[in-house]
């Protein structure tokens, strides 16, 4: 008899069915995300990269702003946005330069840490689904085996055929546990990978906003003509 993989999903118990069912979801719902992060993270990482290179060539802070205020889709934006923001109004505020670098520090960090989490979302599917593929295709393979063994005890036989389908069954929903689960492992991995040199960015970003803001800080200070400020 030849061999039909379609014909023994067909034939398998319902609550093998059921266990199939939800390994192709979570397959499709970790592929799909897979996809879209691959397209994210990879133009992220562009972007960084990008505009940090035209921050850091910009004649001074304000440029500097206006160049990443053109692309609000780039990670560089918001955390651009945030310091801006604790610049302002601590300069309003009438806080001493010390105070001010530290308040736009304390905002540029908490700047990065928003960005990263947004860019870190819905991975925790894919860990999820590399956590528990393995193990809702054990059951499936546990559930198999259950049924050969009541169909031994029903019939009373030890044939071959008795047990093959839900030895079968068994071994078709380990396999599809590991398919789903391995990709996923890989893809979480590589994208951990692709988060950290994204994080390297926006955190050498930040330090290049930081000394831009000290530098237009230190030019705008007033100074007496012995050198010493006013």
């Amino acid at each position: 008899m030849e061999f039909s993989f379609f014909s023994m999903i067909t034939q398998a118990s319902l609550v093998a069915k059921v266990v199939l069912a939800l390994l192709g979801l979570m397959s499709i719902a970790s592929w799909g995300m897979m996809i879209q992060k691959i397209i994210m993270l990879s133009a992220a990482d562009n972007k960084a990269s990008d505009g940090s290179e035209r921050f850091s060539k910009a004649v001074n802070l304000r440029e500097a702003v206006q160049l990443l205020g053109s692309d609000p889709t780039s990670p560089l934006y918001y955390i651009a946005h945030q310091g801006v923001q604790e610049f302002n109004r601590s300069k309003e505020l009438g806080n001493s330069s010390d105070v001010v670098v530290d308040n736009v520090r304390r905002a540029l960090r908490q700047g990065v840490g928003s960005e990263l989490a947004r860019l870190q979302r819905s991975l925790s599917l894919l860990a999820t689904t590399a956590n528990t593929a393995p193990f809702i295709g054990l059951f499936g393979t546990i559930w198999g085996i259950m049924q050969s063994f009541h169909s031994i005890g029903v019939l009373k036989s030890v044939s071959l055929a008795t047990v093959a389908p839900g030895i079968s069954e068994a071994l078709i929903a380990t396999a599809i546990g590991l398919g789903v689960a391995v990709p996923a492992t890989v893809g979480f991995n590589l994208f951990m990978g692709k988060l950290s040199q994204i994080d390297t960015l926006l955190v050498n970003f930040a330090s290049i906003f930081l000394n831009r803001v000290q530098r237009e800080l230190n030019a705008h200070r007033p100074v007496q003509r012995n050198g010493t400020e006013a």
